[in-house]
């Protein structure tokens, strides 16, 4: 496994300061980001799933605990929109160009608005999905928001 993805990249070129974790991505897991939790040995509010998403039509990435489900009426609002639904998993990967299990926000091949719960920013640091299925980087809430130009909002239900 490469600790090097589009994903690190982006970050290293923002200048942000991060680490890279290694787990067993078990792809037949329930719950992705919940597997990641457990296999890193952390709180699951802590390690955050990374999902794509649309509003009205328009792509957005959306940031969430791993053990929180997003309240699609609220995901709306947060971007100013009427209504709110999952991206088709092959749509997530043609946007993104990763693969599902392995999306992250950072480095996607077309920036899309992205929001992060804002109960990930009361922790010094947090798991994000480092763009490869069974890595993860670590770094703070704070800087992921900003490199990421993230709106923070209540968006779980």
């Amino acid at each position: 496994m490469s600790k090097t993805t589009r994903a690190t990249q982006a970050l290293a070129k923002a200048g942000v300061s991060f680490t890279v974790h290694a787990y067993d991505y078990d792809p037949s897991a329930e719950k992705v980001g919940m597997q990641a939790a457990v296999a890193l040995g952390e709180t699951p509010g802590r390690v955050l799933k990374t999902l794509m998403a649309e509003v009205d039509g328009r792509p957005v990435c959306v940031i969430v605990p791993s053990d929180r489900e997003v309240s699609m009426k609220k995901l709306a609002a947060a971007f100013r929109g009427k209504t709110a639904s999952m991206m088709k998993p092959a749509d997530a990967e043609r946007l993104t160009g990763y693969h599902v299990g392995g999306i992250s926000p950072f480095g996607q091949r077309k920036a899309v608005p992205t929001v992060l719960e804002e109960q990930a920013l009361a922790h010094a640091a947090v798991y994000i999905n480092g763009g490869q299925r069974g890595l993860q980087v670590r770094l703070s809430p704070v800087d992921a928001r900003n490199t990421l130009k993230a709106v923070a909002a209540s968006v779980v239900a």
